[in-house]
């Protein structure tokens, strides 16, 4: 195969240009660690999961994470201290199970979460919330990726046709966009 760098291909005579394009990519994409959600949500997710089954904390943790498609994992340190918040105000009991704590809904927290809105926290439609969303970044990547590849190896044609390609998707992206 021809080495399409070094007769100024994808990017031309600058490889620090499509480096910098992925990395600029991959900020975009890159979740912050521990991402913070809104004030009280993690209170609201531990009481809906609560509302269906007992559970431990760290089933909790994982739950969250599972429904949320991946876009949130709360961290111990926000889901303990939120747990004892909820048996202090007594909506929640713990009871010792195979040398866990267990926790499940009194009768105040299921009132409570009768009460409350229905919508759980990872049934959010905010852009950074919802199923899937977690795909997103992984497949921007992996298509620059792809591009970067044939930008180092293909010939001049299959380039030009990987072009074609990037610029036929952009365009499909944004029609999604302008969907209702």
């Amino acid at each position: 195969m021809h080495n399409s760098f070094q007769s100024g291909g994808f990017f031309g005579n600058n490889m620090d240009g499509m480096w910098q394009a992925v990395e600029e990519l991959r900020s975009r994409f890159d979740k912050p660690s521990g991402t913070r959600v809104g004030r009280g949500e993690v209170r609201s997710a531990v009481l809906a999961l609560l509302a269906e089954q007992p559970m431990h904390g760290y089933q909790i943790i994982h739950e969250i994470e599972e429904r949320s498609g991946g876009s949130w994992k709360p961290s111990a340190g926000s889901v303990y201290p939120t747990l004892q918040l909820l048996a202090d105000e007594g909506l929640i009991n713990a009871e010792e199970s195979n040398g866990r704590k267990v926790y499940s809904l009194t009768d105040a927290g299921r009132e409570a979460v009768a009460d409350a809105d229905a919508k759980t926290p990872w049934d959010s439609s905010g852009p950074a919330q919802g199923m899937g969303f977690a795909a997103l970044p992984k497949a921007g990547m992996e298509l620059a990726q792809a591009a970067a590849q044939v930008g180092r190896t293909g010939s001049k044609a299959q380039v030009q046709e990987a072009v074609k390609v990037l610029e036929e998707a952009r365009r499909r992206l944004y029609s999604i966009l302008a969907q209702d």
